[in-house]
């Protein structure tokens, strides 16, 4: 996969499907690599006559780090609720999506994201209407300090520190006990099958302060009900009504805030992209992208 120049950074990305057809940017969440985006996704979408572009967050995978930076006292600033000091903010790694289209001078796209993305993908959507075409935001929420917080088992899996023994085999099995805590129960993944998904992107990218320098720009971001009532674009919301982490009334006040915006609650979803919903998501990405056509 190629790197380019955004934003004075270096973005790992990688583009699908024809070059002159509308382009999608995949924006994924907290510490996922590009590869998130699962490949049969990306094709579906390319089969439905667009151009898809997948790409590292900064900080994470194969795009520039910060390490200079140091790490922010997450858990200091959440026991005594005072301000976190961040190297970067959401509106920054918004700006990285904008650099990536200018680096590949794509003028417009249809904008979707998922999770930390989701808020990525809103504030890009807001600041940056003239390149916006539509919006879809999956299991992400608007920051509402009122919304209700994640389980408490979702949460030990966010926030929980890294095991004590630090080998390849060890980190693996700490991502894997994670990712199936906030996994959908009406559409398992295969144990085995993310195993090896999780082993590819350690040997990939791992990256922990990246992850948690990205976690305080979320948890640093503030509420964004302002900001996303001046969103115009067409918009959607997707949200699992299983989602522990961040829970489905996230979601539907995402979706009350921005004008017109279409809200779709999938059953048995939870904080994931189950393979099973392929088809669901790529139906339903691609309907709201041709809609701002009309």
């Amino acid at each position: 996969m190629p790197q380019i120049t955004a934003n004075h950074l270096q973005i790992e990305y990688e583009s699908l499907g024809t070059p002159s057809a509308p382009a999608i940017l995949l924006i994924m969440g907290l510490g996922a690599q590009l590869s998130r985006w699962h490949k049969d996704f990306c094709e579906a979408l390319v089969e439905r006559g667009f151009r898809v572009l997948r790409f590292d967050n900064r900080d994470c995978g194969l795009s520039s780090k910060f390490d200079a930076a140091g790490v922010p006292n997450i858990g200091q600033a959440l026991r005594t609720g005072t301000p976190l000091s961040v190297p970067y903010t959401l509106a920054d790694m918004a700006a990285d999506s904008v650099g990536l289209l200018d680096a590949l001078a794509i003028e417009k796209a249809h904008i979707v994201g998922a999770s930390m993305g989701g808020a990525i993908a809103q504030i890009l959507a807001a600041r940056y209407p003239q390149r916006t075409l539509s919006l879809t935001c999956i299991m992400s929420t608007s920051s509402n300090p009122e919304l209700p917080p994640p389980t408490r088992e979702a949460s030990q899996a966010l926030l929980a520190p890294l095991p004590a023994t630090r080998d390849k085999e060890s980190l693996v099995e700490d991502a894997l006990k994670r990712q199936l805590a906030v996994a959908s129960p009406d559409f398992p993944s295969c144990p085995q099958r993310l195993r090896e998904v999780l082993v590819d992107e350690h040997e990939r990218g791992f990256h922990p302060r990246g992850v948690a320098r990205q976690l305080a720009a979320f948890l640093a971001s503030g509420d964004r009900r302002p900001l996303l009532q001046t969103i115009k674009a067409p918009t959607l919301v997707l949200h699992g009504s299983d989602d522990p982490l961040i829970p489905v009334a996230c979601g539907h006040d995402v979706a009350a805030h921005i004008p017109g915006a279409i809200m779709q609650v999938i059953e048995g979803m939870a904080h994931d992209l189950p393979v099973a919903l392929t088809e669901v998501f790529a139906d339903a990405i691609a309907a709201i992208a041709r809609s701002s056509e009309r």
